[in-house]
């Protein structure tokens, strides 16, 4: 500890304080003012005590666990020790004391039935579903009991005649056919595996390349994102549901979501009420 009257080199007294520091000045007797920051050395520049507690790791850990109160050295550090214990704050569910590796799948757990239960109502059959993705893929893949004529066709039908604005439907010249089945032959296979003539995916099996020309993959973009800023393309209606329930685009909250899809599917709830 350094006294205002004294040289803090020498053992010289003086005065009053600014006769010591012209004596410093002077002789260059000024005290080392750079603290080690974990043991009582100190140090005439910045640098040299850099150099020091880099040599010694001496240097406080910067690096904090996001749930806990232990720091570490290196972010690397930090990282380990949370991926062990599960303390990454921002993608943990306290209530079931999982980690997430982003913030959407975080957010797509906490809105999925563990959470939310199963809320939504198909209007048809009152089957109990957890979302507005949930019932659209109920419906457009015609596995409602009692609404057997409906599948992504006639509700992308409806939408689109109540949709003359195009918030959500594409124009298109004629409506997708649904009863139409694409049937891959022998004459796919290419060597080593059954290759599809859109994409160039390989598969292993003839069934398997049939099921990947037979589902969305290749269908054409039905509905679009009501998001200016967005504009993603989506070939369904669960998709387009599914983009918005992430809040990815932050254009409608989930909640907002939920409470609308019922009428809207059945043709109660104008479009722009749910945008």
């Amino acid at each position: 500890m350094y006294y205002d009257n004294e040289c803090e080199t020498c053992d010289r007294e003086f005065g009053g304080r600014q006769a010591a520091i012209q004596h410093m000045n002077a002789l260059d007797h000024w005290g080392p003012r750079y603290e080690c920051d974990t043991c009582d050395r100190t140090f005439f520049t910045q640098s040299s005590a850099d150099q020091h507690m880099d040599d010694t790791r001496h240097r406080e850990p910067q690096f904090e666990c996001e749930t806990c109160n232990k720091k570490f050295h290196t972010q690397m550090s930090a990282n380990q020790h949370m991926d062990a214990l599960d303390h990454h704050k921002r993608h943990h569910c306290h209530d079931c004391s999982k980690t997430f590796q982003s913030e959407n799948a975080l957010k797509m757990h906490l809105n999925s039935s563990t959470h939310r239960g199963k809320n939504v109502a198909c209007p048809f059959c009152q089957a109990a579903l957890t979302s507005a993705s949930g019932l659209s893929h109920h419906l457009e893949t015609g596995s409602c009991s009692r609404a057997k004529n409906i599948n992504r066709r006639t509700i992308f039908e409806a939408i689109s005649q109540r949709d003359p604005s195009g918030l959500l439907t594409n124009k298109l010249l004629t409506y997708p056919d649904s009863d139409i089945q694409n049937i891959a032959t022998e004459a796919t296979w290419n060597g080593s595996s059954y290759e599809c003539y859109l994409c160039h995916r390989e598969h292993n099996t003839l069934p398997a390349l049939n099921q990947h020309l037979n589902s969305l993959v290749h269908s054409e973009k039905l509905y679009h994102c009501p998001n200016r800023r967005c504009n993603r393309q989506l070939v369904s209606l669960a998709a387009l549901f599914n983009h918005l329930e992430s809040e990815s685009c932050k254009f409608v909250r989930f909640e907002k979501v939920q409470k609308h899809v019922r009428n809207l599917i059945t043709g109660r709830q104008k479009l722009i009420s749910f945008a």
